[in-house]
């Protein structure tokens, strides 16, 4: 019902830049929150940013300072802005949506295939 596609994944040495894209299509109608999560091998999934409708944004303790999540709302599209790249930000990189059904008292959560991330010299 609702579609992310991630793109903007790649290869970058300590310090370089990445930005990320999240585009979301279909019944997007409900959607009330949008957000980036990462996962690296043996680690648990942890939520980085998320950016609900009204423009308000939260962040990861590891990533303030460094990495910026915004919304193009025209386009549908999230975008994560990475900046001075850590080897430990090395990770699969999730887009994620959240509707939230205040009817029937349930959170739903879809997600996007992943983007891979490395950093490394």
């Amino acid at each position: 019902q609702v579609q992310l596609v991630e793109s903007g994944g790649g290869l970058v040495q300590p310090g370089g830049s990445l930005r990320l894209s999240c585009a979301a299509s279909g019944s997007i109608f409900g959607i009330n929150a949008m957000g980036w999560y990462r996962q690296a091998p043996g680690k648990q999934r942890e939520l980085v940013a998320s950016i609900i409708s009204g423009g308000s944004t939260n962040y990861a303790d590891s990533v303030k300072g460094r990495f910026t999540i915004s919304r193009d709302n025209a386009k549908n599209t999230v975008y994560l802005q990475m900046n001075s790249l850590r080897s430990e930000d090395t990770a699969v990189y999730l887009c994620n949506a959240r509707e939230i059904n205040t009817d029937y008292g349930y959170e739903y959560d879809y997600w996007g295939q992943g983007t891979q991330v490395t950093v490394s010299s």
